[in-house]
């Protein structure tokens, strides 16, 4: 004797069969029932004839239970997953599928590819710090859960991995590859601590470049990058922390010209530097063990050389470095360098400034810093905007002052608060010829609009606008 078979509808299945059944049982309307379906008449009538002869049957999906064209085998899984854990490790997944494609002959997408290795409880190289969280949170459930000894190992072998997030790793091939830069709070000299200011090549572990000053601040990371490009050219990439000099993360971001990670990157951007932060100490373990040995020696050295100033013990770096370098470095002659050519000094003293938006007063001025700057020419002759107009106060690297409005650029003269001299009471002198002013050219970093497209993608502006 046949038993007979449960039919059992899925909530859409079961909708249509509803439907369907109640208008062959009242010989309703079947354009209504079209209209709640979401077919056309025709269909409803495919599925009338369809309930007459099979029932409730027929609104079974036929292809329920079989396995979709597409869809991989279990042992082509497993060589994916094999194949990531050893020939290809560290691939990003979009690279990986290219891999897979190109060598293996498996063609498949990178989302599958992460479907895939999460099922193995393996993370993607750039996987957020959200997704590892949750993984993290998951496999330790599934840990307290499993009575199993084997599956509890295995799966704190995968705790281990998303923990150890930073895991050992050789130098970069290349000197200029890689500059890992930081600052580091200490009494180096005297009985106040302050903040040196270094970049350390990955592949060498020379020290590129050097600079106290009282705080960790943007000034010292530009005389850094300052020393590094007029004695070696431009890196390739620095790799730093995620202080407030690189990334910003106060509720309240300040006025442009002291959100120092826009001006610093944007500085970056300029001479195409990328930058790379972490939040992990030991992801820059050069720079790291580098203040070590620094805070091991240097206060010593100072000492004996009697420095007890913040402008002498800068002077002393440039020697120091060098004798530091020959000691302790990689010979920089036996690495390729990827530095690229040595900008000029005029062109490091444009980008390594400090861009901040102005609007004119109704005095003609500019206002910066406290002081009323009035824009003249090249001749020293004052050109003059109506109130309001918005332009781009530059202040170079060796602290001359420009504005930029529109494609036009002016250098600044300061307005004293006093005249040097009486026209009632003092003698007549003859007048002087208008001071002529070193005007450089337009350039992409002074374009206003340029640099105010690269504030809006920043993160933390973005955040504020928000909010």
């Amino acid at each position: 004797m046949n038993k007979i078979r449960k039919v059992v509808l899925t909530m859409n299945e079961n909708v249509k069969y509803n439907i369907i059944k109640k208008l062959v049982e009242s010989n309703g309307n079947k354009r209504r029932a079209a209209i709640q379906i979401n077919c056309t008449v025709r269909h409803v009538n495919r599925m009338i004839k369809g309930y007459k002869e099979q029932g409730k049957a027929f609104f079974i999906h036929g292809n329920r239970g079989r396995k979709p064209a597409h869809s991989l085998d279990n042992s082509t899984k497993q060589t994916i997953v094999d194949l990531y854990r050893t020939k290809y490790e560290g691939a990003n997944l979009t690279h990986f599928s290219e891999l897979l494609e190109e060598f293996e002959g498996i063609k498949v997408s990178s989302n599958t590819i992460r479907s895939i290795l999460l099922q193995e409880f393996i993370l993607s190289p750039k996987a957020k710090r959200t997704s590892k969280r949750a993984l993290y949170t998951k496999l330790k459930d599934m840990q307290k859960s499993t009575k199993s000894k084997k599956k509890a190992s295995i799966i704190q072998s995968s705790i281990l991995d998303i923990e150890d997030v930073h895991p050992r790793r050789p130098r970069c091939a290349y000197f200029g590859e890689m500059l890992q830069m930081d600052a580091s709070l200490h009494p180096w000299f005297g009985g106040e601590k302050s903040q040196l200011h270094i970049a350390v090549d990955d592949a060498t572990g020379a020290i590129v470049g050097a600079y106290f000053d009282a705080q960790e601040t943007l000034n010292g990371y530009y005389h850094v990058l300052e020393q590094i490009l007029q004695t070696y050219g431009i890196p390739y990439m620095f790799y730093t922390d995620r202080r407030t000099v690189f990334e910003y993360k106060q509720k309240k971001s300040p006025s442009i010209e002291e959100d120092t990670f826009t001006q610093f990157g944007y500085a970056c951007k300029q001479l195409g530097i990328e930058i790379k932060t972490s939040s992990i100490p030991q992801a820059k373990g050069r720079v790291e063990r580098m203040f070590q040995t620094l805070q091991s020696r240097l206060p010593i050295e100072l000492r004996l050389a009697g420095i007890s100033s913040l402008d002498r013990a800068n002077e002393f770096l440039n020697s120091y470095i060098k004798k530091f370098n020959d000691q302790f470095a990689l010979p920089v002659d036996n690495i390729k360098s990827v530095f690229e050519t040595q900008p000029d000094i005029e062109k490091i003293n444009l980008i390594l400034g400090v861009l901040a938006s102005r609007k004119v007063d109704n005095g003609s001025c500019v206002k910066y810093n406290k002081g009323y700057y009035l824009p003249v020419d090249a001749n020293g002759h004052p050109v003059y905007y109506h109130k309001g107009t918005c332009g781009m106060v530059i202040k170079a690297f060796n602290s001359d002052l420009y504005f930029c409005v529109g494609e036009k650029v002016h250098a600044l003269e300061l307005l004293p608060d006093h005249a040097l001299s009486s026209k009632n009471f003092d003698l007549a002198k003859t007048s002087k010829a208008p001071k002529k002013h070193y005007i450089p050219p337009m350039s992409h970093p002074w374009k206003r609009a340029s640099f105010e497209r690269y504030c809006n993608k920043q993160a933390h502006r973005q955040r504020e606008n928000i909010a």
